[in-house]
């Protein structure tokens, strides 16, 4: 028998995504943004508060860059979810983490984290209910220890962190349990 909840953010799972840009000085700023997700093959939306930091230097740099956060850099991600860079001006410092610049748009790589997305600002979606700022991928970055024999990120390698918004937890995702496109086959020829 089903409980009664209440109204919660229960979409689960939710990715635990690092969101860098410059501001005006070239200064990095990251967050942690956990309400992220594809909108089509080649655009990423991210639903962040206009209020952020991170948030203002994309507006003023129109780029930025989306980390998959993983495993080994559990504590880094969490901090960048804790901290903000409104107010602690050497937030990405404190961590000893390194960045570089995208060669494809005007925003830093965190380096430390093992795949990167590379975007330039697309549109920012702002009515009474959302605020959406559109990324188009200009280039997918990943380090070679997380990509299988085809050249495609492996996610029993990535780690990739999850975070659980009914408990507050982050888990890692990486046991395959099936195929896409191929699992409900059966049911197709009934």
């Amino acid at each position: 028998m089903k409980k009664n909840l209440g109204v919660i953010p229960a979409v689960y799972p939710m990715p635990v995504l690092m969101v860098a840009a410059y501001d005006e000085k070239k200064k990095v700023n990251a967050m942690n943004a956990a309400w992220g997700m594809c909108c089509a093959s080649d655009k990423i939306a991210l639903f962040i508060d206009e209020e952020h930091k991170t948030t203002q230097n994309i507006l003023k740099t129109k780029a930025f860059t989306v980390s998959i956060a993983d495993r080994d850099h559990m504590d880094v991600a969490d901090f960048f979810g804790m901290a903000t860079g409104n107010l602690i001006a050497d937030k990405f410092e404190r961590t000893g983490y390194h960045a570089v610049r995208s060669e494809f748009v005007d925003a830093p790589i965190i380096e430390e984290f093992p795949v990167v997305i590379e975007c330039e600002l697309s549109e920012i979606v702002s009515t009474g209910n959302i605020y959406a700022i559109i990324g188009k991928v200009m280039n997918v970055k990943a380090e070679e220890a997380v990509l299988s024999e085809n050249g495609k990120v492996d996610p029993s390698k990535l780690n990739a962190l999850i975070f659980d918004q009914f408990q507050s937890d982050y888990y890692v995702i990486g046991e395959r349990v099936g195929k896409a496109w191929n699992a409900g086959k059966g049911l197709m020829d009934q």
